[in-house]
C-alpha cells in the first residue's frame, strides 16, 4: 500500500518568501557572477566542480550521517529525534536555521522516501547539495505516483508487505529518513557507523546493507 504524505495531511504553499529577494533573481545573479569570474580567470570550472563535489558527497551528508549513527547507537536520542528533530539536534555543532525538520524511520514494515514535488526543498545542512535527480521533474512527479517503480530503478525492490510512504518537503518543513541499521554492524562504534550511512539512504532511495 502506497501513501502519498503531504506533511501529515496538511497542504503547504511552496512559495519561498526570501528576504534577500526572489530566488529566481538570485539564481540569475549568481550565474552572472560565476560567468564573470570565469571570464576573468579568477576561478576555474574545475575548482567550482571540486567545491560542489565536496558539499554534495562529504560535508553535508556527513552531518546527516552523524545524526543517523547517533540514533543507531543511542535509543534515547533516537526517540527524541523522531519526536522533535529540531530539539534533538540542538546539541550538534551544525545549525539547521529556522526550518522545521522531521525525521521518519525506516522499519522492516515501512519504507520512507522524500521528495519536494513543487520545487527542490531539501535539508542542506544535513545532506549537503541536493543531487540533480532529486530536482528533476521526473523524480518529483513519479515518486508520488509510482513510488515502487521509482525505488526499483534505484535498486530498492520491496516486498508487497512493505508499506511505502512518500513525504513531501516544503519551505516550511524538511524531511530526512532514518535508515534501518545494516546487519552485521552491532560491534561498530559511532564513528564507524557514520561510514555506513549514505546520502541516498537518508533520502530514502537506498536500503543500507540490502543485497543488490
Amino acid at each position: 500500500m502506497v501513501h502519498d504524505h503531504t506533511h501529515d495531511g496538511h497542504d503547504h504553499d511552496h512559495g519561498h518568501a526570501d528576504p534577500a529577494g526572489d530566488p529566481d533573481d538570485l539564481k540569475s545573479r549568481t550565474r552572472a557572477l560565476q560567468s564573470l569570474l570565469l571570464e576573468k580567470d579568477l576561478i576555474s570550472m574545475a575548482s567550482i566542480n571540486e567545491v560542489l563535489e565536496l558539499f554534495e558527497t562529504e560535508v553535508g551528508p556527513m552531518n546527516g550521517a552523524r545524526v543517523v549513527a547517533r540514533a543507531w547507537s543511542d535509543p534515547d536520542f533516537k526517540s527524541r529525534l523522531l519526536e522533535d528533530a529540531n530539539d534533538a539536534l540542538d546539541g550538534f555543532d551544525f545549525g539547521i536555521g529556522q526550518q522545521h525538520l522531521s525525521v521518519v524511520e525506516n522499519t522492516p514494515e515501512t519504507h520512507n522516501a522524500v521528495v519536494c514535488t513543487l520545487c527542490s526543498c531539501y535539508p542542506w545542512s544535513l545532506l549537503g547539495l541536493p543531487p540533480t535527480w532529486y530536482k528533476s521533474p521526473q523524480y518529483r512527479s513519479r515518486i508520488v505516483r509510482e513510488p515502487r517503480a521509482v525505488l526499483s530503478e534505484f535498486g530498492v525492490d520491496l516486498d508487497d508487505s512493505v508499506d511505502v510512504e512518500v513525504w513531501d518537503s516544503s519551505s516550511e518543513i524538511r524531511y530526512m529518513v532514518l535508515p534501518q541499521r545494516p546487519p552485521g554492524t552491532d560491534g561498530l562504534d559511532e564513528a564507524e557507523l557514520v561510514e555506513q550511512v549514505t546520502r541516498d539512504a537518508m533520502i530514502g532511495v537506498e536500503r543500507l546493507g540490502a543485497d543488490d
